[in-house]
Formats: C-alpha cells, structure tokens, sequence
C-alpha cells in the first residue's frame, strides 16, 4: 500500500513516498534555511512563497527516486495542522489537486501527531499504545499521553517560548547565525570544564506533581549576562551552561510523566532531537528509569519530514479514515477525527 505524504507546515517542503507505513521509497525535503538565516527566524510570507515555488520540484524529484507513478498512490496523507497558515494551504492545495486529478482519497493530518510516528516508521513496528509522546521543536515542546490514532491527551505545554526558538533566540543574542540549535550544539562541545553553573534551574519551585516547561527566563538571563560581560564573553560556555539547562528541565519533566503515569514507552520527535547530547540524556534516564524512550537515529526524520506524514496516513487509511476536498488547514490545532472517533 503505497502513501503520498505532503509536509508544507513551516519552513521545509518535502514529498515522500511510504510503502505499508514502513518503507520509504523516497523523502525529498527542501530546506529553506538560507531564505529566512538573515532574519534569524521563520518570515511566513517568504515561507509561503518557497513552498508554492518549489513543491512541484519536490514532488517531482520524490516520484522520480519512488520509480512510482500516480496511479500507484493509494492515498494522499497531508498537514493540515498547526503551522503557518500560508505554508498549509499550499501543501493542501497541492493534495487537493492531486486527489481531483487522479481519484485518491485523502487523509487530513496532524503535524505534531506525526512526529511520534517517525519512530514506528524507522523501526518498521506497529504503533503500541499507550506511549508518552516527548515533542521538542521549534515551535513546540510538549508531554503527551498518547493512548490511540488522533488520541492525544497532552500533560504538559509551554508557558512561553518553544525550547527551538529559545536557541534561535540565545544565537541571535550572541550572533552566531541561524538556525540556532545545531550552531550552539557545536559551540558546546568546545567548553570542557563543567563545574560551574551560569544560570538557575528552570522551574525549580514547581511542585513535584506538576508537569511545565518554560524557556523565556533563561533567554532573559542570558541577554542580561551578555550586556553585562560584553568585553569577555565566553561563548562556548554560555552555549554549554545554556544548552545544559535547558536539557535539564526537560529530562525533569519526562521523568515526572513517567513516574506519575507509570508509562514506560517513550516516543521523541521534533528537530530538538537531532541533538547528540540530548539523545545522551534520553539515553541515561532510559536507564535510570527502565524505560524505553525512542527518538529517530535518522536525524532527517527528526525534523519535519513528509515521510512520517504518509506513515501516519497509513494507519488512519487501514482504519477506514478519509476526508473530502472541503478541508481547512488550521493553524492551531482542532479535532479533525470526530468522523473517525465516531
């Protein structure tokens, strides 16, 4: 059963072609990095236009590595939510076309939803649920309890900034480039001595049976120290303590949802997780806590990828779940399986 996936929800254009949920033919992303790095963050305009510029090249160089044709597809499985609304309409109106032009049905997805499913994609297993679903991206950084397809029951949110654009955030404070995450995970690695500690615990009076993250106090704390050291910065440490801190908190609040679900299945997605030293972290507390916590080892399928798109399509087309042409991208997120929950 071969699955188109559209993935259109920032700043990456991709097209994938999956077979059986388990099998990638192809994954073409188009980053847009260089289109937004002198802004230092995501323009929506300019990513909505990239997208409407390059996905017919995208889709077309997917089909070409597949060796598939149209007629092959089975099902279209593209993003409707949450995202830039701009950059959703096009990958919907792309699948829109698609299913007009060749009689596929489509399957309305969720981009956050579809993170958790790059681990079952890449492992080539079944979904077994429940699972916690630990997301960390740019835009988002979540706990959720994941008990079934569309069931998410979310245990802990931000009540800021994103922990990816917190470090897009701090790397524009110390001018290092764009996109924040892997630049201070390189400057991190040159500081050695770890005795010190230049920021506070994230979060630290919050009670122990509560669940939260929060990323602006330490960007606040950051740009504060810079101001006042900047005749003797030491960036890699800054990016390390900074980097470290962040890690902490989330380590923290994983263990949390662990303890108080007594969930022992942990899968990880988002772009955060190409992080070499939080998948160190991840590894440790799997240890620590007898627990088994995946995040993909494929760093493309940690980031936005449509190859986890038509995975999760997959399982919501061997369930019966279909939409029609009249779907809304959404930049939020809203209930698009109350016809399937049903």
């Amino acid at each position: 059963m071969i699955g188109l996936g559209i993935e259109t929800s920032c700043d990456e254009t991709s097209i994938a072609f999956v077979e059986d949920g388990k099998k990638i033919l192809s994954n073409v992303v188009y980053s847009q990095i260089e289109e937004h790095n002198k802004f230092y963050g995501i323009v929506p305009e300019i990513a909505s236009r990239s997208h409407l510029i390059k996905i017919n090249e995208v889709y077309e160089k997917a089909l070409e590595e597949s060796k598939l044709s149209p007629k092959d597809i089975d099902y279209i499985a593209v993003t409707v939510q949450p995202g830039l609304i701009g950059s959703l309409l096009i990958g919907g109106q792309f699948a829109k076309t698609f299913c007009i032009l060749y009689k596929k049905p489509i399957i309305d997805i969720n981009h956050l939803e579809a993170h958790f499913y790059a681990n079952f994609l890449e492992r080539k297993e079944e979904p077994n649920y429940p699972f916690l679903g630990l997301l960390l991206s740019g835009g988002n950084t979540a706990i959720y309890v994941v008990e079934g397809l569309g069931k998410l029951k979310i245990l802990a949110n931000t009540q800021d900034d994103a922990i990816g654009e917190a470090f897009d955030k701090v790397a524009s404070i110390l001018e290092l480039g764009y996109p924040g995450g892997p630049i201070i995970e390189k400057k991190s690695k040159e500081y050695s001595n770890t005795t010190n500690s230049l920021f506070p615990k994230i979060l630290k009076d919050l009670p122990e049976n509560q669940i939260s993250f929060s990323f602006s106090g330490i960007k606040t704390s950051l740009l504060y120290y810079v101001r006042k050291n900047q005749s003797k910065l030491d960036i890699p440490y800054i990016c390390y303590e900074f980097q470290e801190t962040c890690f902490e908190l989330v380590l923290r609040m994983l263990k949390r949802a662990i303890q108080i679900t007594n969930i022992k299945t942990v899968e990880a997605g988002g772009g955060v997780l190409a992080n070499q030293r939080l998948r160190e972290l991840l590894d440790e507390l799997a240890k620590k806590t007898h627990t088994k916590i995946y995040y993909p080892k494929n760093k493309i399928l940690c980031t936005d990828n449509a190859a986890m798109v038509a995975t999760l399509g997959y399982y919501y087309y061997i369930n019966h779940y279909t939409t029609d042409l009249n779907f809304v991208p959404s930049s939020k997120i809203i209930n698009s399986y109350s016809k399937f929950d049903s």
